[in-house]
Order: structure tokens, then sequence, then C-alpha cells
């Protein structure tokens, strides 16, 4: 209690030395928070431009750069300023800086954001550095910000406060770089690929397009309750049946009512696509040559490390069918079994703990989850998933019990989900009906038929190939990211006095 004390007492007085060296600022300078600064270059233009340059020269350029302080030395002769390029060496001398640029030297505290105009020149010791002529005092902080060198210990606070995790932590800052170039090359490549990308709705009056619980909310002019979106599927399908374009995809936002951990938040982002007169062989092509392009796109190659393993994203993957995967892992062949109950059986036997009421397809599915799903460390297509648990895919010709469509892990992890989508209507809301049964089984009473996709479906929707891609967990694996927290800027936390 003693120590918390007086860490708090420490922060007091920190903070109240720069309210008082903002009072001084102000009498002395007038706006310490302009409106106005402009630069002429980022640090990192700064340092490319000069890149040249010899020690022990001066290029006899003048420059603008502005930045946040992260260093002082010498009673602030020597700082360092960062901008989100990188950083530059400010030097400010009486034999080139005049006194009033060098009376705010004392009144300059680490964090603070100051612009700088001066001469561009390398020192002896080959530090690209700027002879301070003019000093702006753009922001003055008035919280001391962490130490650079130990970054943020404690792993709460680096969630809670993110840019203070951003600021004084590089690879958190290469990481949330990374994160955009991803979704940029994305974006590229399925544009490159002739895909459109659209916007559909994030609140809807009837959720769907997965088994999820969704968050609810309520619209006061409509006087309606609605929901934030767990899938954009239905909707995507409906832009085919439209015919605005035969390769359709959207990345976004979904929320899920659910469990929090180092693979789920309750809002995450998604890629899904779809692609008439494709099925599910044409969707894991397409996979794989993603994968493969951002591979590049982040690491220059395909092969790269996640956490102590070797990971490749060089195509074509490995492809295995679920009932396959079940019967080399425990030697249960459940295309041999018949009913749903020698289904259980045979799981029981086996020492998994299934549902009583469990059906042929959801005791396949269970035991790959147990036994399998883990050991798929390289990127994998399972293929062939049992329809029970797959009601928008279209049926395997030889067994109808299975259905086409494919999952790809890596490092265990389900990375995307792929169907040849069914496009029968009859058969779809057959299928909607029965989901929808059980649903209401399960205790999850609001959810409705959505008949106005039944309709869109009535009206014609060509054979079509559906792809949705966990964008985060992709995200985690290129960046070498074991915990889902580490890549979302802002993850779901529980509030602060909880």
């Amino acid at each position: 209690m003693t120590e918390q004390k007086t860490e708090t007492a420490l922060s007091s007085d920190a903070t109240e030395v720069r309210r008082q060296k903002l009072a001084l600022l102000r009498e002395k300078v007038g706006d310490v928070y302009p409106a106005h600064f402009h630069r002429t270059m980022t640090n990192e233009e700064l340092a490319e431009k000069y890149a040249h340059l010899e020690p022990d020269t001066e290029s006899g350029d003048v420059v603008t750069v502005a930045g946040r302080v992260y260093s002082s030395r010498n009673s602030g002769m020597f700082m360092d300023i960062h901008d989100a390029s990188g950083k530059i060496q400010i030097f400010s001398h009486k034999d080139t800086t005049p006194e009033e640029a060098r009376s705010l030297l004392p009144l300059i505290d680490l964090g603070d954001v100051i612009g700088v105009t001066g001469a561009v020149r390398r020192t002896k010791r080959g530090e690209l550095t700027i002879n301070a002529h003019e000093i702006v005092m753009l922001t003055k902080t008035l919280l001391p910000m962490p130490e650079k060198y130990h970054g943020l210990a404690d792993i709460e606070t680096r969630y809670r406060k993110r840019y203070l995790d951003i600021m004084v932590n590089e690879e958190s800052k290469l990481r949330f770089q990374q994160r955009s170039r991803i979704l940029s090359a994305l974006r590229r490549f399925l544009e490159g690929e002739g895909f459109m990308e659209v916007e559909t709705p994030m609140l809807q009056a009837i959720y769907g397009g997965a088994a999820a619980e969704p968050f609810k909310t309520h619209h006061n002019t409509l006087k309606l309750d609605m929901y934030l979106r767990i899938a954009p599927e239905l909707y995507l399908k409906r832009v085919l049946v439209s015919g605005l374009t035969d390769k359709v995809f959207e990345v976004n936002r979904n929320f899920r009512n659910e469990g929090v951990s180092t693979r789920h938040n309750p809002e995450f982002t998604m890629m899904e696509c779809y692609w008439a007169y494709a099925d599910y062989e044409d969707m894991m092509s397409l996979v794989e040559r993603l994968f493969e392009s951002l591979a590049l796109a982040v690491h220059g190659k395909t092969e790269f490390a996640f956490t102590d393993k070797e990971l490749s994203f060089k195509g074509p993957f490995r492809r295995v069918s679920m009932p396959e995967a079940v019967k080399e892992a425990t030697g249960i062949d459940f295309l041999s079994i018949k009913t749903d109950k020698e289904a259980r059986a045979a799981a029981y036997g086996a020492g998994f703990e299934v549902e009583k009421d469990a059906t042929w397809g959801e005791c396949l599915a269970y035991v790959f989850e147990e036994k399998v799903e883990a050991t798929l460390i390289q990127p994998t297509h399972v293929i062939n998933f049992p329809k029970d648990i797959s009601p928008f895919a279209k049926e395997v010709p030889s067994e109808p019990r299975l259905v086409e469509r494919f999952e790809s892990y890596c490092n265990g992890w389900e990375i995307g989900n792929a169907f040849s989508e069914l496009n029968d209507p009859v058969e779809q809301r057959n299928r909607m009906v029965e989901q929808l049964k059980q649903a209401h089984e399960r205790g999850e009473t609001e959810k409705e038929l959505d008949e106005d996709f039944l309709e869109a479906m009535d009206q014609g929707m060509p054979p079509a190939g559906g792809l949705g891609i966990g964008v985060d967990r992709l995200i985690m694996l290129l960046t070498d990211s074991p915990s889902i927290r580490d890549i979302i800027l802002f993850p779901a936390r529980r509030h602060k006095g909880d």
C-alpha cells in the first residue's frame, strides 16, 4: 500500500511541475497548442534525402521537422524527437541557436511535441542532426510518458492505454503498421482477382449467416429492436442474386456476444467473398494464392516464423477430408457408421463425451475438434464436413451426409471457412427452418426466419463458391502475435473499476 501511495505522489508532483511549465510557456510564447505548423519533411524523408551526407559535414539546407521528444541530454542541448516515421537528433548550442530558442529548453519535458527549423548536418560520429535555429512548442504534455527503454510492464495497461504502448514499444508500433499493410494488400489482391468490394448493414433486424449470440440494441425512431451483425453472408448473397457483380467481397466488422480469449474478441474483422460460377475447389485455390501474396507482402517470402514454429504459406496446401483425418487420428471410420446412435456409441467407446442427442455429423465434428484440429500446424484444407453442421453448403454427390465445405487451418487454428454454396431455394428453406427449430430448442427464442433472404433465393442465385477468412487470426500468424489482443488496437477489456 505504501509503494502505491508513493507512486501516486510522484506522478502528481511530476504533473504539477509540467502544469507550472505550461503556465510559464503561456506567459513567454502565448499559444502553446498552435493550430498551424507546417513541416517541410518527415524524419524518414530527411534520413533518405541525406543518407549520403558524410560525417562532420553540413548540407547547407534548412528544413522544418516536428515530433515528440523522446530523449534529452546535456540540459536539452541534444534532443531526439520522433514522428511516426522515425527519429532525428536536434542540437541547440549558443553558436548556432538564438537565445530565444534556447530559453525554451528548460521548459521542454520528455513527451512534449515540438517543431524545429534548422540546418542539416551529420556529426563526426555519423548522427544525422539538425542545428536548431527556431524551436516551437506544439503540444505541452501534462503527464510523464513511460520510460522508453523498459516500456510498460503491466500487460493490462498496454491493452487499455494502447497509445502509451505504441509510444514506447517499437514492436507494437510495427505490428499495427503491418496490420494496415496486410489489410491493404488483402483488398488489392481481391481487386486484382476481379472482386468488387461492397458494404452491407451492421445493424440488422434479423441476424443470420452464422451460429452465434448477437449483441442487441434498439432503434428509437423506428421503435425496433435490432442486432449487430454476426456475419454479412446473407446480404452478400443478395448481391449475387442482383447481378451487380459475379465476384463480391466485404472486409467487415462482426460482433458476437461470446467469450474473450487469446483468439476471440467480441468485435473482430472478417473478409467474406462470393464468386459466381465457382465452387469450393476454386475457393481453396483462391485461399492459397491469397496467403502466398500476403506472406510476400509482409515478409518478402512465403516462409516465416511464428513463435517456435516455421510456417510456410507456399501453396498448394495439404487437403484431407474430415472423416479421413478422424480415422487417421483415432481409428474411428465414421463413413462406415450408419446411424446417430452408432456414432454416439463409437465416440463414447473412444472416450469422447458427446451430447446424448448428438447426431452423426455432430459426433464426427466433435472428435475432429478434440483430436485433429490442434495437430494442423502447417496450412491445411480440411474438406467435406457433415451436412448436420453446414446448412448453407451443397452435398457431396457420392456421400449425401457430407457437404462441399472446407476449413483452412494453421497453427491448430481455423483461419478460413468456405462452401460450394447452396442455391436450391427449397432445400435452403428446409435447412433454415430446421436450423431455426434447433435454435429455439436451445433457448434462442428471438431468432427469426429471414423471409426476405429466402425470397431473394427464390429469385435465383447462380451457383457460387463462398469464403470467409478470419482476418485477425491471419494477422496474428503473419506478425508473430500469440494473442489477438496484440493485433487489435483497442481490444475489449473490463471497465477499470470492475
